[in-house]
């Protein structure tokens, strides 16, 4: 029975090795086919996954891996790094509940949180997770109220055959700013060298357990927006000890290890691989890591049913078509709405002062001149030439947040684009798509660096700028930009707020000069494309962006460009 289950395994797997990547890309993914065992008994494997974002079908796939693994005698523990309650409508529409129903059907064992854990709020959060039939994990998310952590910081995983694998778990601090501040006021994350200490007292509690081994499951990423303030996973290793293994998460990142041979390992995103790590039960050492491309896995049938419940009763209920759309409207990170200008940016800001005008009327604006910005952090999806649903729409925008307006001063606008462009052309989530606006943005000078931001009294993980050297404002809405001048921003309730890199629009809610709608930001979306566009968005309307924002880059010669990579 175990040969027939390896050549299943053979038939089904693409396994694949990946090198230690410089530069974190999925272009780079150079994989070398890997030896499929006959036989695993004597090792324990952990099957791990990171960002499903949603993707429930997902865990199908997962649960069935686990069979296959088991039946080739491995002791199997499953395990998660975060940002599975948010993403898709499948979640969205059961405030995260049915993914940790989900992964209670695929057996997981061992979870810690991510960053879109909260988009619903702290309280939701721990409903949801009354109903976990796993160990959550977090040593860095503290209650202001008692200052102990939310949740145990870690756990110890003891297999039949004794084997002792200790897991702690780490949450990224941008949570603070990368969720609606207004959702998360209870609690608090640790940043800078509490970070590393969170993780460090961690970890010796694990050691004191007599751990064979120490495997964090962190939700901090590669990114290099993480890079200033030290919080992406390759810090966190090199400024602690005793870590054996990082599974990483937040970045979508498809690596085998670190940028420098970092023993971290990270799946992407959307169970586009499943992360594998094998430990010899005899030496207590891991033998060997490596990721396993989804491709053509046979599903779980049982997980597989479970998880299509959810989706017929969502499809039932967004699955209609109300548009149709001639071309692509881009929602892809890098390149894309964390970079530059896009299409669907431009779509999506030009709704949001439309309905504001629409709804609210214009006479309080009147004074004042209306602009639209929002972040491309917030722009989930790509839009497919062809039919348009509800479902299409909400998982472009899955937040669920509503639209609001800001008024801020040209010189705070300024500021916010300043501070929202400051690592730009690396991709960063609050890069201002926009509408009403004409501006330059010049990568070639250098973000200047003022004092860390502050929201309701706490730091935040993003700095302002303490010179404005890289933007500049050209008109709006085609007169003269006037930085003394009140604008009336309409842009979406997380920044709102003082959510990613918008503190100035926060620092404008805390003076009480904003005011939210209510009006879901899909919903309007929504209604624009069907009542100004006709439910037809054409070639002539969106095909390519408008040319609002002017990006200068570095110019690369050919023969640089040319040049093999160190």
């Amino acid at each position: 029975m175990k040969r027939i289950l390896a050549l299943i395994l053979a038939a089904l797997f693409t396994l694949t090795l990946c090198p230690a990547m410089a530069d974190y890309t999925d272009e780079d993914y150079a994989a070398e086919a890997a030896v499929i065992p006959t036989s695993l008994e004597g090792k324990t494997v952990i099957l791990h996954s990171n960002d499903v974002h949603g993707n429930l079908a997902g865990y199908a796939t997962i649960a069935s891996m686990k069979k296959i693994y088991e039946g080739l005698g491995a002791e199997v523990i499953l395990v998660d790094a975060g940002d599975f309650s948010q993403g898709t409508p499948y979640v969205s529409a059961y405030k995260g509940a049915s993914a940790v129903e989900m992964m209670n059907a695929a057996g997981y064992d061992v979870v810690t949180l991510g960053n879109h854990e909260f988009d619903f709020g702290y309280a939701q959060l721990m409903e949801n997770l009354k109903a976990a039939q796993f160990k959550t994990i977090c040593a860095d998310v503290y209650l202001d109220e008692t200052g102990e952590p939310i949740l145990d910081a870690a756990t110890l995983v003891t297999t039949k055959s004794g084997l002792k694998i200790g897991f702690f778990g780490m949450e990224t601090p941008e949570t603070a700013t990368k969720v609606n501040p207004s959702l998360i006021t209870e609690v608090s994350f640790a940043t800078f060298g509490d970070l590393y200490k969170s993780a460090q007292s961690a970890i010796d509690f694990l050691k004191a357990q007599e751990a064979d081994l120490v495997i964090g499951l962190v939700h901090l990423g590669v990114d290099e927006e993480s890079k200033p303030n030290g919080y992406r996973s390759i810090d966190l290793y090199e400024n602690t000890t005793g870590i054996d293994f990082l599974i990483d998460g937040h970045s979508h990142t498809v690596m085998t290890g670190g940028e420098h041979g970092e023993p971290i390992q990270s799946t992407g995103t959307k169970f586009s691989h499943i992360g594998v790590i094998v430990i010899d039960n005899e030496t207590k050492a891991i033998v060997n890591n490596y990721l396993v491309d989804t491709a053509g896995i046979t599903p779980d049938e049982a997980v597989a049913a479970k998880a299509q419940t959810f989706i017929d009763e969502v499809d039932a209920k967004y699955g209609a078509v109300f548009a149709k759309t001639e071309v692509l409207l881009n929602g892809e990170r890098d390149p894309g709405n964390r970079t530059e200008e896009t299409n669907l940016g431009d779509l999506i800001t030009d709704a949001m002062v439309w309905y504001v005008t629409k709804e609210s009327g214009t006479e309080q604006d009147e004074p004042h001149e209306i602009v639209g910005v929002t972040n491309g952090g917030g722009i989930r999806a790509t839009i497919q030439p062809g039919d348009i649903t509800m479902k299409d729409i909400n998982t472009v925008l899955p937040f669920g947040n509503t639209v609001a307006v800001v008024y801020v001063t040209g010189a705070e606008l300024l500021e916010a684009l300043e501070a929202s462009t400051f690592s730009t052309p690396e991709a960063i989530g609050g890069y201002p798509q926009t509408s009403g606006i004409v501006w330059t943005l010049d990568t070639t000078k250098p973000f200047d660096q003022g004092a860390l931001y502050q929201l309701n009294g706490k730091d935040t993980t993003y700095y302002g700028p303490a010179s404005i050297q890289r933007v500049t404002i050209e008109s709006i809405n085609g007169k003269p930009f006037d930085p003394e001048a009140v604008y009336a921003v309409v842009t979406n309730n997380f920044c709102a707020v003082g959510g990613d890199t918008y503190n100035v629009f926060g620092r404008a809610y805390a003076a009480g000069t904003t005011f939210d709608t209510g009006i879901p930001m899909d919903e309007a979306v929504m209604a624009y494309i069907t009542e100004v566009l006709g439910g037809d968005i054409t070639a002539e309307q969106y095909g390519e962006p408008s040319g609002r924002e002017t990006q200068i880059r570095e110019e690369v010669t050919e023969e640089a460009a040319e040049a093999p990579a160190a």
